[in-house]
This record gives C-alpha cells, structure tokens and sequence, in this order.
C-alpha cells in the first residue's frame, strides 16, 4: 500500500515515459500519413508512358508463363524429352532442328503451346524449381502489369509479391512431403526445390519432425500474416492475471471500497475521480518505490481515495484532508497514467478536409471528355474511293511558250511599249506571262490592250491584272492549249492537306502556279458560290463536300442540306445517320421544299442563338474555346452544356428560293451571316444567277469570300466579284476566288458523280448514330401539325412515361437528367423534354435554367397518365 500511495501521491517516471512515448507515436503516425503513396507520385509524360509499356510488357509475360504453364502439365513427356536430347536446351534456343541433328543428337518433337521456348520456360520454373506452385508467379505479373497499365489495384502489390513469394515456398516443400505418399510421380507437383528440402529434412529430422516443422512453419506465416487467433489466448491470460492482482489488493481494502472497485471494474466509464492528500516532496522520495507491471495497471485501473500514510500503513476508511479532483480521458489501453508536474506536449493533426472536384480531378480520373466516343470505330474514307484523273505532272510545250511570248511583245510594240523582262509560270489550265514594262510606260494602256493581246494569241479569256498584288510586274493569263485536269486524289493525297490544322479545310484545286489550295470555311466564314450552268458549280460544292467528309468525325460536322433541284445532293442520303441535320418531324434530311427551307433557317436561327447562350454561361467568345473547355471537363452537362460540331448549310440554288420565298428566305440567311461564324454555323450559297435582285447587298455585306465560276457577262462579273474577270474564265473548273481585295485563280479539283457515290457508300455502310442530328424544332404561322397543342400520344416516344416519372421524382424538367438517367442521346432527350411541355407535364423553355414541373408528386402524374392511355 505504500507503494499506492507513493505512486499517487507523486508523479512517477513512468508515467512521464508513457506521455513522452505517446507523443512520439503521434508524431510517427504524423509522418507516416504525410508520406505519399505510389499513386500520390506526380510523374511527368515520359515517365507514364514508360510505366504503361512496363506494365503492358509485365501482362505480356503473365500470358506467356500461362500458355507455357497449361501446357507444360499436359505434354511435359515430350517436353522433359527434348530438353534431355539438348542437355538443357538453352543453349539450343535460337538453333534450327537440322543444326541440333548435325551434331548428332535425335531431337523429339516439341509439343508445348509456346514451341521451345515454352517447354525451356515451364520446366525451369515448375520441374527445377517449385512445381505447380509456379502459378504463382502469374499472379505476381498480372497484378503488377495491370497496376503500372491503369493506375489500378486488384490487390495490393507488396502484399501480392509477400504472400505470393511465402506460399510458394510453403506449396513446394508442403507437396515434395506429400510426394512421399503417392506412387511415384514425375516431380512436377513439387519441383526439385521441394523434393530436395524435404529429403534433407527428413534425413536430419525423420518423416515425423518434418511434418511437425511444416506445422510450425504454416501456423507462423499465419500468425506474422493474419495475427491468427492466437492472439485472443494472451487476452485471456491477462485477464486472470488481473483477477489474481485484484484479490490480492483487495484484502487490504474495506467493504466499502471493495464494493466500490468491483463496481467501477463492471462499468466502463470514460472518466475517473481521484484524490491525492497533499504530502510533502521529502515523505514522496523517500516511500516512491518501483511498481511492478501487474501493480502499475492494477494502480491504474482502480479509482482509489487515498489519505496522507500513517506508521503503521494502514488504510483510513473516511479522509477529511485537502483533496485535488481531476477527471481524465480514459486511454485505450485501458491504463490510466499518474499526473506529472510538466505539461506533456500536445502534437494536432490536422482534420481532413473535404475539398471539392475540380476539373482537373476529373480529368485525371476519367480522362478528357471524348466526343467520338459513341462512334469510337468510324473509319475514315480512303483515297482508294477517289479516280485519279491524268497524270498529275504539268507538260511543258517550249515551242508553245516561245510562240505566246512572241506574240504579246509584238503586239505590245506595235503601240510602242517596251518590255524590259518577262517571265511564264505554267498552271494546270492557264499559264502567267508576267512582264515588266520599261519606265514611262502607263499600266492603263496595257490594260487596255486586253482585246488585242487576246487578238493575237487567238485565245478564249485572256485576263490582265495590272499590276499584280505584292508584285512589280504586270500578268498577262492565257489558257494553255492542253488543259490537265486536276484529281481531287492529287489534292486530298498531299501532305498539305493531310497536315493541316484547319478546322474546316476545304481542297478547292490547285492555282495557277500549280501550288494546292486549301481553304479554312471557319475563316471565310461563309462562301458565295456563283456560276452560269456547266460551269463547274456543281462539283465545285461536291468538291467542298468531299474534302469535309476526308478530314472530319461525324461527331465534330453536321451538314443542312438544300437542294431545290432535287437531284445534285441526292448523293448524300446515305450518310444521313452520321453527318446530317434536319428538323425533328422530317423524314427526309436532304430539303427540297420551299416551306421546309424556311423553317429550317429560323430552326438554325434558333440553334444559334441556344448557342449563344451556352457560349455567354460558359464565358468564352467563339465555339473553339467553348468545345475545349468542354473537353477538359470545365462545364457541367447538367446545366444544359454539350459538345458543340460545327453546322454547314449549303444551298445549290438560292436564286429559286429567292423567286419562291423572298424576305422569308433572306432575312434568316443575313441573320445567320451576320452571326453564326462565332458558334460554328457557316454558310455555302450556291447560285447560278448572280444578279442584284438574288444576290442582295445585304447578303453581299456579309459574304466576304466569294468564289465565282465562268459567267456570262462583265455584270454579274462585278455583281458576284465586285469586279470583271469572272466573264474571261474558260470554264470547266476554272474559277476566281475574292477574300477581300484578292482575286486567286483556282482550278477546281474534279470529283465525278461516282466517285461520290463510292464515298457515300462507305460512309453509309458504317455504324452511326440513330438517326439524324436533329435541330431544335420549329413550326412557322402557317405550318400543318407539329405544335404542341397538336401533339398526338400515339406518336410519342416509346420512353415517354418512364422519362415522366423521372422528371416528376426528380422535380428537374432538365434534358440532360434524362439523357443521364435513361442513357440517350441529346437529340432524342430534347425531343422527349418537348413532348412532356407539349403534354402538360414540364414549363416551358426558360434559357439556362431547368423547366417548371408542373406534377408534384408520382401519384398525380400516375392518375393523369391514365387519362392519356
């Protein structure tokens, strides 16, 4: 009891040891939590890809040890034979079967799955070393290859490679014992390792002893492993010791504080009162003793009042003496250390904050968002679809050059202009004189000359350009007498154009210096297409066509198509599913009708500004900028935003929409001019009358590239170019195209109705979305059926009442929660979204925010739907 009392009475050194080895563990386990684990490890590019090919190369080897393995237990007769022929048979790896016959040896048949090497590779790890427990090593690979490949554990990989490693070992001297009691077998189960341990155990030890050693071994590896059960015997053990420590103390207790302890001991209580007499430091060193363990804890656990020690040591039952009350946190070792005079330091870990997902997160997790992942094996269109017209190099007729040259300086000098230099540059189609005059000389009086140069050379469309744009020279354009055609094979086939970086790369030919041309539509940002019939208008816009369709995902194009001939885009149909657009009622994606132009163009209208729209939420300025956002996962699909494609409308013959509808026609056409380039909508207009009452000025103000083929006269000349030109073209492909103040003449690139057709096909034949991208829905004033007061339930969609009860639960009439939800696509959740408002069910559109349910609960819409069935 004295010891008691000095123990409580004074502030012990074990206790100071205690707080002081707690405050270490918390600082270890501090340290322990701030390091990083593997997955925590920011390694740059190169060294990612480095551990992919690593991990991809460890799966590699897991299937190899697998094929080898498998067929190893079936065929090791044959196997065990070879490599007993080849004494070893490393050395024979890389050597033929005649090359090991030479040296006289008969070579058995090799009957592995993985040929030598798999035979070589099986016997080594399963007869030299550890039997079928080889498997193993399979695991080993597999779960280390997958991990460096994606970043992901199937189980831990130390503990893998640990336990794998031990069981191994265990598995190959645990069957070489078994060996011992089956009819002799190959030693394939256990492998030498196995049998020969064994051997040596059971020499040393006998058959007994090994098998006790085993035990021992196996009982270990789960108590190092597992802490097997062992561990609840040691709890028992302390527990009657504690019992028997207890008896002891308390015969030197009175019944009151007996039954006190024994209640405290039943209760687990977080906290205990104590009270210390106050003694002075002299009587405390001179009782302190040291405790024994079983005292310490028992000292620690009882809830003790001692008074002040008398001579005789003897326990007072009542105390009247100055006490100090203190309550104490119970630890979990259940021991309750004695107070120390100096305050134990205090080591905070910082609590877990809980920090949002940014985008960056989900990057690193999912990976940029991939908007051709729905259509992830569409293939490209190849070259092969494409003829290739001529031979692709220009002919270079000397005695024609000298011919034309003579002429144009002698025509020059019968008006007494001197040349000082000329010079030729061949095209496919029209070869450039440029010439530069001696000084003095008037540029006008060469342009006007064109008549009589034309005169002399005795050749259709002699163009002057005087002077010629970033140049000091004059030119002087003359079709060559042999014409070559150029392929859009050829173009397409370049590596100008396989390399380019447009965003809309149009191939429209080659120029007259024989260099290839290649267009950015995004840049235009719209094109004016005019020429009188045969032209080359048509495959012009086929041309335009194609080199889309050459370089573009179905993901990133929609085409709008307007053909009020009927028959030039007809081509197209086939690719309805994968790059057209059209409205939701229509059935046909290719629009040769009047009405449905019209309400095409205010649907597109609607689309832009829907565009704009998401472009203001996402606070960007033009659709490249929104998609790329959007693709590293910056905007939140929820709140209504997509990945946007570009949308070309293209328009064969917009003077018969103009003679049909007028305004109703031009007035969303200059909208979408004026404002469409910056959410990806352009425009293709193709005309074959180019005069002032079809090509507006309105319309002209906002077609900045314009690209004109052979016309009639200098009039629509000037109308579609603002210039002349237009009217000395040779035709059959020979074009000008005006980007601002230049004039660039093109030879466009020729692609037959067949070739065409081909590229349809191939594109066609492949899987694509459901249907056609569908544009928001539009229903003029004058427009049969389509409303939503005419909406018709036999019509609706089949996922119709499923996506009500959704919406109605959720209370969120929100498109892109049924696209989430019911798992479809925009196009269709939008058309469903418009059947609910048509029903009754949502509110209408109202921008960025979700519509207004109009059901509050599950039961009413379920009474409400009844009606409609």
């Amino acid at each position: 009891m004295a010891r008691l009392n000095t123990f409580k009475n004074g502030s012990g050194s074990a206790g100071t040891k205690k707080t002081k080895n707690t405050t270490l563990s918390y600082q270890k386990r501090a340290k322990t939590t701030a390091t990083k684990t593997f997955d925590q490890i920011n390694f740059s590019e190169g060294q990612r890809k480095a551990l992919k090919i690593f991990g991809l190369f460890l799966l590699l080897l897991a299937g190899l040890f697998t094929v080898a393995f498998v067929s190893y237990l079936f065929t090791w007769k044959a196997d065990q034979s070879y490599i007993a022929a080849t004494n070893g048979g490393w050395s024979t790896l890389f050597q033929t079967g005649e090359e090991i016959q030479d040296e006289g040896t008969e070579l058995p048949l090799v009957e592995n799955k993985l040929g030598k090497f798999g035979a070589l590779l099986a016997n080594q790890f399963i007869y030299e070393w550890f039997g079928v427990a080889s498997f193993l090593f399979i695991v080993i690979l597999f779960v280390t290859g997958y991990k460096f490949l994606y970043k992901r554990s199937i189980f831990p990989i130390w503990k893998t490679w640990v336990y794998s490693l031990i069981s191994i070992i265990l598995l190959s001297v645990t069957f070489g014992f078994i060996q011992d009691f089956i009819a002799e077998t190959p030693h394939i189960l256990e492998g030498k390792f196995g049998f020969w341990t064994n051997q040596i155990l059971k020499a040393q030890i006998g058959q007994v002893g090994t098998a006790g050693v085993l035990i021992f071994i196996v009982l270990t590896a789960l108590v190092l492993l597992y802490n097997y059960d062992l561990r609840l015997s040691f709890r028992s053990k302390n527990s009657d010791e504690e019992d028997d420590e207890l008896e002891d103390e308390e015969e030197l207790l009175e019944d009151s504080q007996i039954n006190k302890i024994r209640a405290n001991r039943q209760n687990d209580v977080a906290t205990h009162t104590y009270s210390y007499p106050q003694t002075e430091p002299e009587q405390e060193l001179e009782d302190e003793e040291e405790l024994t363990p079983e005292e310490e804890e028992l000292s620690l656990s009882l809830p003790l009042q001692v008074n002040t020690p008398k001579p005789s040591n003897q326990v007072a039952s009542n105390t009247q003496e100055n006490e100090i009350e203190f309550s104490i946190e119970q630890p979990t070792s259940n021991k309750v250390e004695a107070p120390i005079q100096e305050e134990p330091s205090l080591v905070v870990e910082k609590p877990i904050e809980e920090k949002p997902i940014t985008a960056n997160d989900l990057v690193e997790k999912f990976g940029e968002y991939d908007p051709k992942l729905d259509l992830s094996g569409y293939q490209y269109p190849t070259l092969d679809l494409l003829k290739d017209y001529g031979t692709g190099k220009i002919t270079i007729n000397q005695q024609e050059l000298e011919g034309n040259k003579n002429r144009i300086v002698e025509t020059l000098r019968n008006y007494s202009i001197e040349i000082e230099h000329i010079k030729a540059t061949i095209g496919p189609t029209v070869t450039l004189y440029e010439i530069i005059p001696k000084p003095g000389v008037r540029i006008s009086r060469i342009k006007n000359l064109e008549d009589d140069i034309a005169l002399s050379l005795a050749a259709l469309g002699i163009r002057i350009i005087a002077p010629m744009p970033g140049k000091g020279t004059i030119g002087i354009e003359v079709p060559s007498s042999t014409p070559e055609m150029v392929s859009m094979r050829s173009i397409l086939a370049t590596e100008k154009y396989q390399k380019t970086d447009m965003d809309l790369p149009i191939a429209l030919g080659k120029t007259i210096s024989n260099e290839v041309y290649i267009a950015d539509l995004a840049k235009m940002p719209h094109l004016l297409v005019a020429g009188a019939t045969g032209q080359g208008k048509s495959v012009g816009i086929n041309a335009i066509l194609t080199s889309l369709l050459f370089k573009k995902h179905p993901a990133e194009l929609k085409f709008v198509l307007v053909d009020p001939k009927k028959v030039e885009l007809s081509l197209f149909k086939k690719i309805e599913r994968h790059f057209l657009a059209k409205l939701p009622n229509e059935d046909d994606a290719i629009i040769t009708d009047t009405k449905k132009v019209i309400n095409t163009l205010n649907s597109l209208c609607i689309e832009m500004d829907q565009r704009y729209d998401l472009l203001k939420n996402a606070q960007v300025r033009n659709l490249k900028e929104y998609n790329v956002k959007f693709i590293n996962r910056r905007l939140n699909p929820e709140e209504g935003h997509r990945f946007l494609p570009f949308i070309v409308l293209i328009i064969d013959e917009f003077a018969d929409l103009m003679m049909t509808a007028g305004k109703e026609v031009e007035t969303p056409i200059a909208r979408l001019a004026q404002l469409a380039r910056a959410v990806g909508i352009h425009l293709v207009i193709a005309t074959q009358r180019p005069s002032v009452n079809i090509i507006t000025g309105t319309i002209k103000a906002n077609f900045p590239a314009r690209l004109a083929f052979r016309v009639l006269s200098k009039v629509d000349s000037r109308t579609i170019l603002d210039s002349g030109g237009a009217d000395q073209l040779i035709g059959r492909g020979d074009m000008l195209l005006a980007t601002g103040s230049d004039l660039i003449r093109i030879q466009c690139a020729f692609v037959d109705t067949p070739e065409v057709d081909q590229i349809s096909d191939f594109i066609g034949g492949q899987r694509g979305y459901p249907s056609a991208h569908y544009l928001p829905e539009y229903v003029g004033e004058n427009s049969e059926g389509g409303s939503s007061s005419d909406f018709d339930m036999d019509s609706r969609d089949p996922m119709f009442e499923e996506a009500a009860r959704l919406i109605v639960m959720h209370q969120q009439g929100s498109t892109s929660l049924i696209q989430r939800k019911l798992k479809l696509g925009y196009n269709r959740a939008g058309r469903i979204i418009d059947q609910l408002e048509s029903a009754g069910i949502v509110g209408p559109f109202e921008g960025s925010k979700a519509r207004e349910v109009l059901y509050p609960d599950e039961y009413s819409l379920e009474q409400y739907l009844e009606t409609l069935r």
